[in-house]
């Protein structure tokens, strides 16, 4: 029986389930079931079955309705090397573990003791941290990108032990699917806010959302529906299931056209984007009320919002810290805070909490010179790291 998209996803869900219930018990220091360790072997023996070609596993887009079977490859090493990890940090233990990631990343102690040296001794009113490629390893699927073990069991030690105001800030959704869904952290421990911090949980569990113009909801309501009936169609239902897949973020719309495996010919990702160019325009002609960027593997629809200065604008990351800091009264003027990133869209929250207070602080993920450079030059008590790895290990070394 040929694996499809539908049942890995399917699988990876059944993983977040073990997940939770394990890093749960973990926090609470009670005893790890075997059974809960014999799941996710079984889960990782499923994931190593799949078949491979070309150094990429083969998984098929099935449609149903037309009898039709199409072959997807793609990459799963997120999926698998984080099982793997999980399944050796249960069994060995945590010093074992942090001496097998040393040897998975190059430079790994002496980034860590880098970090240590720098920041022991603080504790931070606010941790504001971007997720994928920051916090979390990368993965080409957001749908799959379910937290390991050990990231939610260090993160959650940091969040209670070292931060008063723990925040995720995510450009994905909070829900169906979203952060919520990939997310293994104990309720209640950290604020996740989604949607570039549009919309956020806070540590009650309880939902609130930037304030969006009626008009400006109504026209991304109907682009939102556009855009569900065109990824139902046939010829277009594969870019749902590729990537970060279709994602109706609060005043924000994601849609895949390509993966990182190149699972999709660049005429359909083309055609994709030509369609959905269409659709924006129909539907806001003046381009006073949407933003569309290609990054080559996902379409961003971005609502935007009202500067008394230049007009329409994106809502930014900055934009979202103002607004946790009003919403939440995180005081941001008395720090230190500590706020973690990854790409150029991340600078303007250390900006944010710059312009709060100098006692502001960073630990940055990133291998590019001339980006580490910036963020430097913006925060002088900058640590940069070229793995996620090496953040959530700093963190949690600095909580025990």
């Amino acid at each position: 029986m040929k694996p499809t998209l539908k049942q890995f996803y399917n699988l990876m869900a059944r993983t977040r389930g073990i997940r939770f219930k394990v890093v749960e018990n973990i926090v609470m220091n009670r005893q790890i079931s075997p059974d809960w360790i014999k799941s996710l072997k079984n889960f990782l023996a499923s994931l190593n079955g799949i078949r491979s070609e070309n150094e990429k596993k083969i998984l098929y887009l099935d449609d149903s309705m037309r009898n039709i079977s199409k072959k997807i490859e793609v990459d799963l090493t997120y999926e698998i090397t984080e099982l793997e990890k999980d399944i050796f940090y249960l069994e060995n233990g945590e010093e074992a573990f942090i001496d097998y990631l040393s040897s998975l990343h190059v430079g790994f102690q002496k980034h860590v003791d880098n970090g240590l040296n720098k920041l022991t001794g603080l504790r931070f009113n606010c941790f504001i941290t971007d997720r994928d490629g920051t916090i979390n390893n990368y993965c080409g699927r957001y749908r799959s990108s379910v937290q390991s073990i050990y990231n939610a069991v260090f993160l959650t030690r940091f969040a209670k032990k070292r931060a008063k105001n723990p925040i995720i800030i995510t450009s994905a959704p909070l829900k169906d699917p979203g952060i919520v869904d990939v997310s293994v952290n104990p309720e209640k421990t950290i604020i996740y806010a989604a949607s570039k911090g549009r919309e956020f949980i806070d540590l009650s569990g309880n939902r609130r959302t930037y304030p969006i113009d009626d008009k400006k909801q109504e026209l991304i309501d109907r682009l939102n529906q556009k855009l569900s009936a065109l990824l139902q169609e046939p010829s277009f239902e594969q870019f749902s299931l590729i990537g970060s897949g279709l994602q109706l973020k609060f005043g924000q719309t994601t849609i895949a056209r390509q993966d990182i495996s190149r699972s999709v010919s660049e005429d359909e990702s083309e055609a994709l984007l030509k369609r959905i160019r269409s659709l924006v325009s129909d539907i806001d002609p003046e381009n006073r009320n949407f933003r569309i960027e290609d990054t080559g593997l996902d379409i961003e629809i971005i609502l935007t919002i009202e500067d008394s200065e230049s007009g329409p604008k994106d809502f930014d990351k900055a934009d979202s810290i103002k607004f946790l800091d009003s919403e939440l009264g995180l005081n941001m003027s008395e720090g230190p805070h500590l706020i973690c990133g990854d790409t150029s869209s991340d600078i303007p929250m250390i900006e944010a909490s710059i312009n709060k207070t100098d006692d502001t602080w960073s630990i940055f993920v990133t291998e590019d010179k001339e980006l580490a450079g910036r963020v430097t030059a913006v925060c002088p008590n900058a640590v940069i790291v070229p793995e996620p790895d090496m953040l959530v290990t700093i963190l949690n070394l600095l909580s025990v």
